[in-house]
């Protein structure tokens, strides 16, 4: 028997937005396949915690205060991970949020809090993680994008949210064929309706989530564990030719 193409022994994976949600359940799927795991987010209390919940686990992990939308706070939040643990090899680009305004009465404050944390902070995250990994000439780079980079969610005002999500998409494109040559895979998971905290507001209104639940071939709400086995197999050796891509992860929702 070969070595486990899927293991993820020695690594060290840093993935923001790791308090909560679907960055959580993918940084507890990473530690499982035997990854150290660095989890930042604004709310650095809850980082730490989720830190223990991993460390409960028998592996090494550290949770820290950031702000992807600052790039002096990415600069440190990266300097600590490699003073931590020396190196990073995979990068989750988690943190997110969304704004559900109108466009017609979207402030500019609005518009560029989605563009700056959706977008702009995965972009400097790569940029900062993505100068570390070209130097070791490896690394393993997942973007969090959405099924709304290519569908519009029906009844529901996400113009700020589609346009950020579109751009990780064609971002993880450029930087993938930008960085092949020194050995970096750059993906992207695009999540369909998950519970999470993001999703919850709507999720606990009975009408607006029974025709979500309609709309999805698998008809139900996905569990955010169901994320973290697709986040292993991109960050491991299983998917060493995989770069540029997008994987769907809907239910089927986007096939109508």
């Amino acid at each position: 028997m070969g070595e486990n193409p899927f293991g993820l022994t020695g690594k060290v994976a840093l993935v923001t937005g790791g308090a909560q949600g679907l960055g959580l359940s993918i940084a507890h799927a990473l530690a499982e396949a035997g990854a150290s795991v660095v989890l930042a987010d604004i709310n650095g209390p809850g980082a730490e915690k989720a830190a223990r919940e991993l460390m409960s686990l028998g592996r090494k992990a550290l949770g820290l205060a950031a702000d992807v939308t600052s790039a002096a706070e990415i600069a440190g939040m990266v300097q600590r991970t490699l003073e931590e643990f020396g190196q990073i090899d995979i990068l989750v680009n988690n943190a997110g949020i969304n704004r559900r305004i109108p466009a017609l009465e979207m402030s500019e404050e609005d518009w560029r809090a989605v563009i700056d944390l959706n977008l702009t902070g995965v972009f400097l995250c790569c940029q900062a993680v993505g100068r570390h990994m070209v130097e070791r000439r490896q690394g393993r780079i997942i973007n969090m994008a959405s099924m709304n980079a290519f569908i519009v969610a029906r009844d529901r005002s996400l113009s700020a949210y589609c346009a950020s999500k579109g751009g990780v998409v064609m971002l993880t494109k450029s930087l993938a064929a930008e960085w092949a040559p020194y050995g970096i895979n750059v993906n992207a998971i695009a999540p369909g309706y998950f519970r999470t905290p993001l999703n919850e507001p709507w999720i606990r209104d009975p009408v607006v989530c029974q025709r979500s639940i309609d709309l999805t071939p698998q008809r139900r709400i996905a569990a955010p564990q169901e994320i973290g086995p697709t986040a292993v197999y991109l960050a491991s050796a299983a998917s060493s030719f995989v770069t540029g891509q997008v994987i769907v992860i809907d239910g089927g929702y986007t096939i109508w």
